[in-house]
């Protein structure tokens, strides 16, 4: 990586840190806080959000008939992200430590936290445990893929990446045969033996 890519991405960084904060800081109105994990909302607040839930039947009633007609293939789609999650644990259980990469820490990545909102009927809340759990499931996965390419061939690409994973941009440059090499050699002195 050259100096000024090297200074671009530690600004990137920087403001990564500068935007989480401001987004902290605009969820002080929100007025709830974490105890032990759980979410706790002042009274007055959890009151308003009672009072502005759905019920659940007029949810239903109110719902568009395609939508109703298609729910069953939305959750369908928790049987391959179940097996897609196990096999990608299974994985990295059995890979990651004979290459001596770092393990991905699951939990970070399935955060289910919306069944503390009030103003979600019980239907709502399912979906947002799905919704949940299979956003959190991608991002677990597209880590340890991550980490995957990174170990074995951390060369960028020669065409442009949409929403490249965190480690893309310390990668090496597409056609720097060089770089490869070397980064070959210092890498195979690093890893555990076989």
């Amino acid at each position: 990586m050259t100096q000024t890519v090297t200074t671009l991405v530690e600004k990137i960084k920087a403001l990564e840190i500068e935007l989480e904060a401001e987004v902290v800081k605009g969820r002080a109105g929100l007025r709830y806080g974490l105890e032990r994990g759980r979410v706790i909302f002042e009274q007055e607040v959890l009151r308003r959000h009672k009072e502005q839930m759905t019920r659940l039947r007029t949810y239903l009633l109110k719902a568009r008939p395609l939508v109703a007609l298609t729910a069953p293939v939305i959750y369908s789609l928790i049987i391959p992200f179940v097996i897609i999650d196990l096999w990608v644990m299974l994985y990295q259980a059995i890979c990651f430590p004979a290459y001596g990469i770092q393990k991905v820490r699951r939990r970070d990545y399935l955060v289910f936290d919306r069944q503390y909102l009030a103003y979600l009927n019980g239907l709502e809340k399912l979906n947002c445990a799905c919704c949940s759990y299979v956003g959190g499931v991608i991002a677990f996965v597209r880590e340890v893929a991550a980490r995957t390419e990174q170990y074995w061939c951390p060369i960028k690409h020669a065409r442009k990446v949409l929403a490249a994973h965190g480690h893309y941009r310390e990668f090496l440059e597409f056609g720097d045969a060089d770089a490869y090499r070397a980064w070959i050699e210092k890498s195979a002195a690093a890893r555990p033996p076989t």
